[in-house]
């Protein structure tokens, strides 16, 4: 089997706004074959420069893009094809979207090996350990406090055993801070799990004053509070922290996992396929889980990437929970034909069918391709 072609396609909706909602657009990746079998992937990045990443022509042997790179490559050797996409981005793409691209492909990849060999990825990747998961809401906080607790009370009432609330007006004050998590504690209620996404605000004493002021809400995880390469303050900020800290949804590189856990001591890491690709997803998570430390996914996009993650989160032994992306975007909800839905007790399945278990909604991709 032969690589015949890969394409980037950039969707978005009509209006694209400041708020940190992945849901406003995305890249997906299509591989095709001579076998007529096609695997699709997406990319959590900025789309427009991932897909230039994917169309560059050949510039030289270790400059080009990844279509070039990978042309008339055997699609079920994946980790051939990922060294290949590494030397194409060698001077321009070692991290960042570069990464983020092969990431895209990566995943498409396993789609592929899936669909041939007919099992779903995460028996390729040798699980289950799981095939179900508890799905936490995955949403920003309101605008107020008022709008934060309505939203709460509104998940809770939907099935959701869990909701976390990210970015939007957090950090912008201590009174204003406390206000956002009294107000979601409020609305989730006793016996829900409340998880806040800082959203990179604060230095590590500003965080780790805030880990203590939240832990009276009883706070499952306080998440990205720091800038990503701030691992030295990530080591005090979890020396010191009463709950979990939580991070590691941008890095892509399987070194980068390792310094975060080993040197920043995270309790929780967030592989994101969208950013590292499933590979890298279930070996770090692998390592996260040989230092005691539990694998959550970071997954703000469509059905697609949600897909990814549920195979990865099966084939690593230290899981618990999932995210949940609930944002109201048709990119979320629409673009795969599969719904995806939590059941009655708040779980998430993992798709059994050959490869992600996905397939596109070609109306949907033609509506919002740019």
């Amino acid at each position: 089997m032969q690589i015949t072609d890969v394409q980037a396609y950039v969707l978005a909706l009509p209006e694209i706004t400041t708020a940190c909602d992945g849901t406003q657009d995305t890249c997906l990746i299509r591989v095709d074959t001579d076998a007529g079998i096609t695997g699709w992937g997406e990319v959590d990045s900025c789309p427009s420069v991932v897909k230039a990443v994917v169309d560059a022509p050949l510039s030289h042997q270790i400059c080009t893009g990844l279509r070039h790179a990978l042309l008339g490559a055997d699609p079920l050797a994946i980790e051939v094809c990922m060294q290949r996409m590494d030397q194409a981005t060698n001077y321009y793409g070692r991290t960042g979207a570069g990464s983020h691209a092969q990431a895209g492909v990566n995943i498409a990849l396993w789609d592929i090996l899936g669909k041939a060999c007919g099992k779903p990825v995460y028996q390729l990747l040798g699980g289950p350990y799981k095939t179900r998961f508890r799905a936490y809401c995955s949403i920003l906080f309101g605008d107020t406090p008022q709008e934060t607790g309505e939203l709460a009370a509104h998940y809770r009432a939907q099935g959701f055993t869990a909701i976390k609330f990210g970015w939007g007006p957090m950090g912008k004050s201590e009174a204003s801070d406390l206000a956002l998590i009294r107000a979601a504690r409020e609305g989730a209620g006793e016996e829900i799990d409340v998880l806040v996404d800082a959203g990179q605000v604060w230095d590590w004493k500003t965080a780790l004053k805030r880990a203590q002021q939240f832990a009276d809400f009883n706070v499952f995880w306080l998440e990205e509070p720091l800038r990503p390469d701030d691992v030295e303050g990530y080591r005090r900020l979890t020396a010191e922290s009463p709950i979990p800290i939580a991070a590691a949804e941008a890095e892509s590189r399987f070194d980068e996992f390792e310094r975060l856990v080993v040197d920043g001591g995270l309790d929780w890491i967030q592989p994101d396929p969208g950013r590292c690709g499933i590979s890298n997803f279930v070996e770090a998570g692998r390592m996260a889980c040989r230092h005691n430390r539990r694998v959550v996914n970071h997954s703000f996009k469509s059905g697609v990437t949600l897909a990814a993650s549920l195979h990865a989160l099966a084939a690593v032994p230290n899981t618990e929970v999932c995210e949940f992306c609930m944002a109201d975007s048709p990119l979320r909800h629409e673009l795969t034909n599969e719904i995806f839905a939590i059941d009655e007790t708040g779980y998430a399945t993992v798709p059994d069918r050959p490869g992600l278990g996905i397939s596109i909604n070609e109306d949907t991709l033609r509506k919002y391709q740019q």
